[in-house]
């Protein structure tokens, strides 16, 4: 997909594409000051600022130089998502401000959040991520315990709310993940596929990062619910305070009893799982309390 691929500079960044695109609309909203065309989703997004402030646009309409789909697939699944950032406001969501259609694409305007993704790929790819002490990933790792469990605390409350307006998590991973090191505030910045109970396997492999994802979103017909949930939030628990998959008492920073609620909330068999967050969750308040 390296092959005569075009060359876009806006104002102050610079990109490539597989093919042309007209991005003149952009400059009605401001001076692009970043970009951000890593993903392979179909979408690529910009920083953009006006009068000092800053907002962050998602656009899906161009051909992304790592998208190997076609751009109204990818237009068709961003205008799919603005109604999950409507219905699932939250403080530690982006909010959503703006969207509307752009000739054949389709652009969503978000709050601008200073934060750097604790799944840089494009910067720090795996091992580097783990271990450069430039990563993102890398840092958050060596905050204190209590940082880190407070980032958790956001994080759960966000899929309590999810899971009680009937939503199940998919494709939640670290790299939705946006934290601010100066006011250690982590934020929640893609929810694209999330998507209404009840939810039935229908792909075989879901969508989603293999790291964070449960048994049954590999199983075609397999219920994807509540316990799903549970197993992502256990997975990320592990993200943030242990060894990833490496799920070891040995490589966990925050004491044995939240490292056995973390273990049940990731049991391949999902009947031995915590039935909710909303579970999970109780049984995490009652753990904490004995972190040293």
């Amino acid at each position: 997909m390296g092959n005569n691929l075009v060359t876009v500079s806006l104002d102050e960044v610079e990109f490539q594409l597989q093919s042309e695109h007209d991005f003149e609309w952009l400059s009605k909203l401001g001076r692009v000051c970043k970009v951000f065309d890593q993903q392979d989703s179909g979408n690529i997004s910009f920083g953009v600022e006006r009068n000092s402030e800053k907002v962050f646009v998602k656009y899906a309409g161009a051909q992304t130089e790592h998208y190997s789909g076609i751009a109204d697939t990818a237009v068709a699944s961003l205008k799919s998502a603005i109604h999950l950032y409507e219905e699932l406001r939250h403080p530690t969501l982006i909010k959503l401000i703006d969207h509307f259609q752009v000739g054949s694409g389709y652009a969503a305007i978000f709050e601008w959040i200073e934060g750097e993704s604790l799944h840089p790929h494009w910067a720090f790819p795996p091992p580097a991520k783990y271990t450069h002490p430039d990563s993102p990933c890398y840092r958050f790792k060596q905050l204190p315990v209590e940082t880190r469990l407070a980032s958790l605390e956001r994080i759960f409350d966000f899929h309590l709310h999810v899971e009680a307006s009937d939503y199940v998590a998919v494709d939640f991973y670290d790299g939705s993940l946006l934290y601010n090191f100066i006011t250690n505030e982590m934020k929640i910045c893609d929810i694209d596929y999330y998507q209404k109970k009840p939810l039935i396997n229908t792909m075989g492999k879901f969508y989603g990062s293999k790291r964070f994802m449960s048994p049954e979103e590999f199983i075609l017909g397999a219920p994807i619910d509540e316990r799903t949930n549970v197993f992502t939030m256990g997975a990320m628990a592990f993200a943030l305070l242990g060894g990833e998959l490496d799920r070891s008492l040995s490589k966990w920073d925050a004491g044995i009893l939240l490292h056995e609620v973390a273990v049940r909330a990731v049991n391949e068999d999902r009947e031995f799982r915590f039935s909710s967050v909303a579970e999970f969750k109780e049984a995490w308040d009652h753990a904490i309390k004995y972190v040293d």
